[in-house]
């Protein structure tokens, strides 16, 4: 429950400049108050009324929302991890830690949660937006009935602000056709500075001034990075809001990059990390060192025992050879930087809050990851998390290997081995996606707010779900969740304000939160007065590509626990107890029926391909005439899996050209269609592992030229994937390059990218933003010297034919069967 407000507070005379007023929030904005002064003829006679500016209610807090990415219970050392978070410790010993925090099990539902205060379902992502589908509950779209936090505390009165990760702008909705309104500025913050989308590289980023594509690393590739950009930034905003108004309370969501791939530190940090040698003894020692400082802490219970490691999914340290020891260990300490650097930087911000004179009342909250910690890099880890989304995940560490040098740099999008995030999920097990299992939901948090909160360095064990954040914002506010915005009605807050687990007399306090369902791609649990179904794990994160679970809700193994006895989720009681999970299947239905679960769907792979309303959608031919650049992956032309013609008539001028016609993607996965001293090139870059390049012999004359690259898919397409079958994905095909009809080169491809290019670069014409497709032969932006008249994309998608159906029946029914 939200607190009411108290009666309006108006401060200062009435109709003067500087009167204020708090709103009583039944409608935002709201609406203009009458006339309050005397009009007559003439000026002289006349007396003027100035409204009140809206206000929050007096000693509203400041509030500092931080949330990080990809990181699991055991990550951060104020829970019991061997990475040091110091600016976590501070917060933790001037404020409260809580143990009991959860989320959704990834990271774009459970930050769409976090900002509306409603299930991630009820604001349509039960997925990420790549993954987006046409149902309610699924569409990547919050709708205008869930106004977010930053809308209500703009109105009433606070500056708003967002840094760092979006990504809940629906990925058709990313380009600068707009619709601007689901962009952090359309709801409800005033300013933005980060990257729309679930990754970003952090050495150059596709990175946004509220809607506007900005490229400050340009001429500093290498040295610059967001890390700090953000904190910089933030700083910048927090001061300039202060020195303009210092009364007026701020509101900033702060979510960097980090933990999540690519694991972008600079080298200073990397070889802090390193000389700690904190990782030598390998992950199932780590896992048993972090337990044992979790008890010493006092965060997990004394009897508590660990889960075995699981020897089926993840290979013991002692089996590993040299060359995987050496690689692992470098991976996963370029991590732990990332991780301790990004906690310096929230450090930063933090200060200048007390530098500002502002801490004092300022509410920080600091989650630690919106998920448990990512296992998307496999068994083995990745140089190229791209690779991952296309099935490469278990590339051989001697392959690796030729990547160790330059490891976190401009160079990798790098991902380590699922091996250290099973320990980084200590003392919980699986991962990020496991929505069925502590490591993938169980969070932790610390909390601050010096004017409040008295019982500093104190323990929280309450259940928390990342929806109650909203309703406790706005209780410690005195702000009322509105019931009209914008003239739309509300939908009722789902989440439970915590601001009672702020007084020491609440310390053990009752959990007010009592219900609470979890799911994502057909993994499910039901959390209900401290006990827990789950359904077992029936899928690695990195096993994206099999067949889906065809009935989620049913086709299932079914796991018991009673939390307030045993903690860590170790001690399945399902079989002492079918009445309780017969019981609990049920309420799940339920709430499942409330929240928009239905369909449930266990697809995973099958999704990124799946039909969206993007800018495409239905076209088979585009034209283009003129440069541009930035189109995100989302809203470009889509040619995986199918045929196409690219087609380019450019004018050479006298002294020859080059540069970029057009690419998409970028260092770690793309095409490129340019000219290099002269002459055309097509490059298809695979994953920054293989770069297959058709290119012609001569370069070209002065004068008008027609250019050709046209590729015969032999293929399926994604209509396959409607059967859950990927074998018409990634197919083998032909591509001819031709000069003014001419054939200039041809070569066949044994294999073609299945699923997506680089999700964090673009596409465009004219010049190549962010990174290039190869830079063996060029760097950005590289502009085209030569005139481009028009070019014209072509995509034939394969059609099935009623044979193909019944073969894609029949292997479905026999996959089904196998299972």
């Amino acid at each position: 429950m939200i607190c009411v407000a108290s009666a309006q507070q108006i401060t200062g005379v009435p109709g003067s400049p500087s009167a204020t007023t708090t709103i009583s929030n039944r409608q935002l904005p709201p609406p203009d108050p009458k006339f309050g002064g005397v009009i007559k003829d003439d000026a002289l006679q006349s007396k003027y009324w100035w409204a009140p500016r809206v206000v929050p209610p007096k000693a509203a807090p400041n509030v500092l929302l931080i949330i990080t990415d990809d990181a699991g219970f055991g990550v951060p050392s104020t829970f019991g991890g061997v990475i040091p978070t110091p600016t976590m410790d501070r917060i933790a010993n001037e404020g409260l830690r809580y143990n009991r925090v959860f989320s959704t099990a990834l990271c774009s539902p459970t930050r769409a949660a976090l900002i509306t205060g409603r299930n991630h379902h009820s604001v349509g992502f039960g997925v990420i937006s790549e993954q987006s589908t046409g149902f309610p509950g699924y569409n990547s779209i919050i709708g205008k009935d869930k106004a977010t936090v930053g809308r209500i505390l703009l109105d009433n009165g606070y500056s708003t602000a967002w840094f760092g990760k979006d990504h809940n702008t629906p990925a058709f909705a990313a380009s600068q056709v707009g619709p601007f309104d689901h962009w952090p500025t359309g709801m409800g913050f005033e300013y933005f500075y980060g990257f729309v989308g679930g990754d970003a590289n952090q050495w150059e980023p596709n990175l946004f001034r509220n809607t506007t594509q900005i490229y400050p690393f340009q001429g500093q590739e290498g040295q610059w990075n967001l890390v700090t950009a953000m904190a910089d930034d933030a700083i910048d905003y927090m001061t300039r809001i202060h020195q303009t108004d210092p009364s007026k309370p701020i509101f900033i969501k702060y979510a960097p990059g980090a933990t999540h791939a690519p694991h972008h530190p600079t080298k200073e940090w990397v070889d802090k990390i390193s000389a700690m040698h904190l990782f030598d003894d390998g992950y199932e020692k780590l896992r048993e060192r972090i337990f044992a400082n979790q008890k010493k802490l006092g965060i997990v219970p004394q009897d508590a025992t660990l889960t075995p490691w699981p020897k089926d999914v993840l290979k013991p340290w002692d089996e590993l050879s040299p060359d995987e020891k050496k690689l692992f260990i470098r991976q996963v300490e370029v991590f732990a930087a990332y991780a301790a650097y990004s906690d310096y930087e929230i450090g930063r911000v933090i200060q200048q809050f007390q530098d500002l004179g502002k801490l004092e009342n300022t509410l920080v909250i600091y989650i630690n990851g919106d998920n448990g910690t990512s296992a998307e890099g496999g068994p083995l880890g990745t140089p190229n998390e791209v690779a991952f989304f296309n099935g490469l995940n278990m590339l051989p560490a001697e392959v690796q290997m030729k990547f160790y040098d330059v490891w976190g740099t401009q160079y990798t999008y790098n991902h380590m081995s699922a091996g250290w995030s099973w320990a980084f999920d200590t003392p919980f097990d699986w991962f990020k996606q496991n929505a069925s299992r502590l490591g993938g939901i169980n969070q932790n948090m610390v909390v601050s707010w010096p004017a409040r909160i008295k019982d500093t360095g104190g323990v929280r064990n309450q259940f928390v779900h990342v929806i109650d954040v909203v309703p406790t914002i706005l209780e410690a506010a005195g702000i009322k969740a509105p019931e009209m915005v914008d003239g739309i009605k509300q939908a009722p807050i789902e989440g439970t304000s915590f601001l009672y687990t702020f007084d020491e007399k609440n310390a053990r306090a009752p959990s007010r939160h009592k219900t609470q369902y979890f799911e994502m791609m057909g993994q499910w649990a039901l959390y209900d007065d401290g006990w827990l179904l789950s359904t077992k794990v029936n899928r690695a994160p990195w096993e994206a590509f099999g067949p889906a679970n065809p009935d989620p809700l049913n086709n299932q193994a079914f796991q018991l626990y009673n939390l307030n006895d045993n903690w860590n989720q170790t001690d399945d009681l399902a079989a002492k107890y079918p009445q309780k999970v017969k019981e609990m299947r049920a309420k799940f239905v339920a709430e499942a029926k409330k929240y928009q679960v239905f369909p449930m769907d266990a697809s995973v792979a099958a999704r990124i391909v799946a039909p969206r309303p993007n800018i495409t959608a239905g076209r088979s031919e585009f034209v283009y005439t003129h440069p541009m650049v930035g189109l995100p992956q989302g809203d470009s032309p889509f040619i995986l899996d199918a045929s196409y013609t690219f087609t380019a008539d450019i004018e050479v001028p006298q002294q020859g050209a080059e540069g970029m016609i057009v690419t998409s993607g970028g260092r770690f996965g793309g095409y490129g269609f340019y000219l290099l001293k002269g002459r055309p090139v097509w490059l298809w870059n695979l994953v920054d592992l293989e770069r297959v390049k058709w290119e012609g012999q001569e370069p070209l004359a002065p004068g008008r030229h027609v250019l050709e690259y046209d590729f015969k898919y032999d293929g399926l397409g994604v209509g396959t994937l409607a059967f859950n079958n990927f074998s018409g994905l990634g197919r083998p095909g032909t591509g001819t390059l031709k000069v003014d009809g001419k054939v200039v080169d041809t070569k066949a491809m044994p294999k073609t990218l299945p699923m997506i290019l680089q999700w964090d670069e673009s596409f465009d014409i004219g010049s190549d933003t962010l990174t290039g497709v190869n830079d063996a032969d060029y760097k950005p932006p590289f502009p085209l010297t030569a005139k481009l008249n028009k070019l014209t994309i072509k995509v034939d998608r394969p059609q099935l034919s009623p044979a193909d159906i019944k073969k894609l029946e029949a292997a479905t029914r026999n996959n089904q069967m196998s299972e």
